[in-house]
């Protein structure tokens, strides 16, 4: 693809300049060359065969939700957050153990993704600035006192990208009246039936999006989330767990070169990368599907093993495993009803069979259990 002008640089009053996008999407449109429209066959095919395989999940909400925390931690990790998926699964179970404070980074990014998937599902879903501007409150309301962010508001004044002021940053978004501009072009666009193939077309979303950058705090977040809730609105997904976050994070100093490359005319290199994530991202969710359904099967013989009133109560706690495997003796109390020692015969046997394993080792009081296996397939690249 040739270079492909996105927009210039403009002096403002405040000796800086800001990048002002051209109207958008470009007027001679994009001319992809065959490697990169190769390359989206690839990630096309590798969507679909995702999107298959998850079907057949019994628990396919459960792998949801793990993508999710998945996902939330590691785009909130891109952003400096340093808490964990393991963090975020503790505190959203309510264990009391020591959690870091940033862990409420990625509890409200799994908020406003699972808000987004709620609003997507209902009749009246409002594509495309005002569902941007809801998932942003989500994201960023009564978040860490750190965050001044306006939520859900678009921004309404000039914000910059590295640095300590505009006229020494890495990049300055373009001032608000031509971001209002921008993001109405970049509203028509999602809606336009044009001839761009959808993923490449997700691509350019997250990236015009970034260049925007029309809000205070939160926009890398908020862009991330709006590719996966792209792919799904466009029906490539049924449920959606293709999430990049995870590649953005394992590749982030080329992530935010690429980005900035964009912002240049260097829009092929941007859209190689973003396919690359694609490709990699659904090949491992592919994997990961393979990986969950062995280990079900493995540890639901082990259970059968187990004599019939033993074999019942374990059949009771193992399957709500998959969305919170991380546990404590009243939470299983919770699950079955069963008395404080009853829930903890539970437990030490599904550690005698190496299903669960003590969280904090040598804790002796107050001692939370890991259904690592499960968390490890997941949790591999954090």
């Amino acid at each position: 693809m040739q270079r492909i002008e996105i927009g210039q640089y403009k002096a403002q009053s405040g000796d800086f300049k800001a990048f002002i996008p051209h109207p958008f999407p470009p007027r001679a449109g994009f001319d992809f060359e065959q490697k990169i429209l190769k390359q989206n066959n690839e990630a096309t095919r590798l969507l679909g065969k995702l999107d298959g395989i998850t079907k057949l999940l019994p628990d396919a909400d459960f792998f949801l939700l793990m993508y999710l925390r998945k996902d939330a931690s590691a785009s909130s990790q891109i952003e400096g957050t340093r808490a964990t998926m393991i963090d975020a699964i503790a505190a959203e179970a309510k264990i009391d153990t020591k959690i870091p404070d940033d862990v409420d980074d990625i509890l409200h990014y799994i908020k406003a993704l699972n808000y987004g998937i709620k609003r997507m599902r209902a009749d009246d879903f409002p594509m495309v600035l005002r569902f941007i501007r809801e998932l942003h409150k989500q994201l960023m309301q009564k978040a860490r006192a750190t965050h001044f962010s306006d939520p859900g508001e678009f921004r309404k004044s000039q914000n910059w990208i590295g640095g300590t002021r505009p006229d020494n940053a890495n990049f300055v978004p373009p001032p608000v009246d031509e971001m209002h501009r921008a993001l109405n072009d970049l509203e028509k666009f999602i809606h336009e039936d044009d001839n761009i193939p959808t993923v490449i077309k997700a691509g350019l979303i997250h990236a015009q999006f970034e260049t925007i950058h029309p809000f205070l705090d939160g926009n890398g977040r908020t862009g991330r989330m709006l590719i996966t809730f792209y792919l799904w609105k466009e029906g490539y997904l049924e449920k959606p767990v293709l999430f990049l976050s995870s590649f953005f994070k394992k590749h982030q100093k080329l992530y935010y070169e690429r980005l900035l490359g964009y912002h240049n005319g260097n829009v092929s290199n941007w859209i190689e990368f973003f396919l690359d994530g694609v490709v990699e991202i659904a090949n491992e969710a592919i994997d990961t599907v393979g990986k969950i359904t062995t280990l079900r099967e493995r540890d639901l013989l082990k259970i059968q093993t187990l004599g019939k009133r033993a074999s019942e109560s374990a059949a009771l706690v193992l399957p709500k495993l998959y969305a919170q495997p991380i546990v404590t003796v009243s939470v299983v109390q919770k699950w079955t009803g069963f008395t404080r020692a009853g829930a903890q015969t539970v437990i030490d046997r599904f550690i005698r069979m190496g299903i669960l394993t003590p969280k904090d080792k040598g804790k002796k009081y107050g001692q939370s259990y890991m259904y690592k296996n499960y968390i490890d397939i997941f949790n591999k690249n954090e």
